[in-house]
């Protein structure tokens, strides 16, 4: 509420309106910008201040402001409407227009809120500690409890599912088989790895061993500790419903399950959405190499959207994120936490390639040495899925035309030759790969020679289904003053960029577009430039569209040039 163009009210239409929510304020702001004192508590129709000379530690308690109370009255009536919906004696009390005790009032947000009815909203200040202090608050007189919500269900794998089984069940109890969700890694300079995780159901100790189920590996828990922002209590147990951070789990990752061994389970995984860009990179000084790899590591640990690769081609570290401000806070991080200072080349864009027609025929792999040779046959088709569907492969061979323990050797070498495109040397999606005949030799087949035939077969069926290459495509929301409207989005439509629609929001102008990623480079500086520094804009990854055909050939011969094709 202490910035420019703070708008409270304007927030809690753009909640209805754009996320299709029924936000319901359970306070008013005091004020706003420079001039934000407070907020109102709607529930017991008091004003909340917040002492400044002990940065908003010490709330002040008052009466309503004369010239807010008949709009905090307004407010509440609405409150109390809102929330008594899901009980019928109070919505009777509401339309008889009687007041709602606090006590009715609280457990009916409460009720709505669990129900899904109703948003809580509030509003404040972190940077002057103003309204923290009732937003925690909120936090624990509406949300759930683990008490509150229904037990999680364990996902099943695709065999289970055919044999018809059960998905394992856990509910809220210490008593029951622990289960827990990795849902945080930090990097600790003293403690080292800390994993977060949310406990669902069971007790875990201190030194106990717990199962990962998704990387299905035992793990001992060193320490066990509940953190209290940057102080660490230390835990001899914790219970179902505990977030707390062990200590010990090196090999766990974020989304992991960790549960009992002799009682399996694994929760659904968090989806990361890929990396749509990737730079070079390297330490100024030699001698920080091992430092750069450490660091590089335990910030890959901590962030699923922050991968490393090392291209042995190019002998390059690559670093690869969600964006140019992404991996700048990367680099910066490497200098203040890690202590290294590091050389970073041009951003490079993530592009995919697919097909735009269905290819099929046969490979065969056959190669004479002075020993036994080669010998490996296969028939593929390549279809084209929707975007977004994950690679397929379909084994349709009948009558043992290739053995069995082949199978997987064609699989592999499919997918070895989708890391690195026949096109433009970029990974390939959006596909589905049939292995539908093929032949073998007695003695002369094994699995490397069907390994190399799929590849082989692969890209040569690639080539001839009209591939396509497809760029990484931003939503992207500009805000700046009305005089600069023109300019901005002139811009836009430079970059190649789709105004999809105009508003207005705290009485500047706002422009929500979709513009190639690889037309966004410095685009911060532009839009600066453009507004004279009042503009701002946000970009986060929406989806993979095909390049224009002039720009593709352009960006396939830079890479065929540059190495990146083999």
């Amino acid at each position: 509420m202490d910035r420019v163009g703070a708008d409270f009210f304007g927030c809690y239409e753009d909640v209805k309106k754009i996320l299709q929510g029924n936000p319901v304020p359970v306070v008013i702001p005091i004020g706003k910008e420079d001039a934000f004192e407070g907020v109102v508590d709607l529930v017991r129709m008091r004003a909340l201040r917040f002492d400044e000379s002990c940065n908003g530690l010490k709330v002040i308690e008052g009466e309503v402001p004369a010239e807010l109370m008949d709009q905090a009255k307004e407010w509440r009536q609405k409150l109390m409407e809102s929330a008594a919906e899901t009980d019928d004696a109070l919505i009777e009390k509401v339309l008889e227009g009687e007041e709602l005790t606090v006590e009715e009032l609280m457990g009916a947000i409460r009720k709505a809120t669990i129900e899904r009815k109703i948003q809580p909203m509030l509003c404040g200040t972190s940077f002057k500690n103003k309204g923290v202090q009732p937003l925690l608050d909120a936090i624990v007189d509406f949300l759930p409890s683990p008490l509150d919500l229904p037990p999680v269900y364990g996902t099943l794998t695709k065999k289970e599912e055919e044999e018809g089984k059960e998905p394992p069940v856990r509910h809220a109890d210490a008593n029951e088989p622990f289960a827990a969700l990795a849902f945080k890694i930090v990097a600790d300079r003293q403690m080292g790895k800390l994993v977060y995780a949310r406990i669902y159901s069971g007790t875990l100790h201190q030194g106990d061993v717990v199962y990962n189920a998704t990387r299905e590996r035992d793990q001992r828990i060193g320490r066990l500790v509940r953190m209290h922002a940057k102080k660490q209590e230390a835990l001899e147990s914790a219970h179902a419903g505990d977030i707390v951070a062990l200590v010990g789990l090196d090999r766990t990752r974020t989304g992991d399950t960790l549960c009992d061994g002799d009682n399996p389970i694994f929760l659904e995984s968090i989806e990361f959405p890929a990396p749509v860009i990737s730079i070079s990179i390297k330490p100024k000084s030699h001698s920080d190499n091992e430092k750069l790899s450490k660091g590089l590591q335990a910030l890959a640990d901590e962030d699923p959207t922050f991968v490393v690769n090392y291209d042995q081609e190019t002998e390059e570290t690559i670093i690869s994120g969600m964006g140019e401000l992404h991996l700048e806070i990367i680099v910066d991080r490497l200098k203040r936490e890690f202590n290294v200072e590091a050389e970073v080349g041009r951003p490079e864009v993530a592009y995919r390639e697919t097909i735009t027609q269905m290819s099929e025929g046969q490979y065969k792999h056959v190669k004479q040495t002075g020993g036994s040779g080669q010998y490996g046959d296969v028939y593929l088709r390549l279809e084209k899925v929707e975007p977004g569907q994950p690679f397929e492969f379909v084994n349709s061979i009948i009558g043992g035309a290739i053995p069995g323990e082949y199978i997987p050797a064609v699989e592999k070498g499919v997918k070895a030759a989708m890391e690195k495109g026949p096109y433009a040397g970029c990974p390939v999606v959006d596909i589905k790969v049939t292995l539908y005949d093929g032949s073998f030799h007695p003695v002369d087949s094994s699995a490397i020679a069907f390994e190399l035939a799929a590849r082989a077969g692969f890209k040569k069926l690639f080539l001839e289904a009209k591939p396509q290459l497809l760029e990484p495509i931003m939503s992207v929301e500009v805000t700046m003053p009305e005089e600069y409207f023109g300019a901005v989005s002139g811009s836009i439509a430079q970059r190649r960029g789709r105004i999809e629609s105009m508003g207005e929001k705290g009485g500047q102008k706002v422009i929500n577009a979709v513009v190639p990623l690889g037309e966004m480079f410095g685009y911060s500086n532009t839009v600066r430039t453009l507004t004279q520094g009042r503009g701002a804009f946000t970009m986060i990854f929406s989806h993979y569209e095909p390049v224009p055909g002039a720009l593709a050939t352009t960006i396939v011969e830079k890479r065929r040039a540059d190495g990146k094709i083999r």
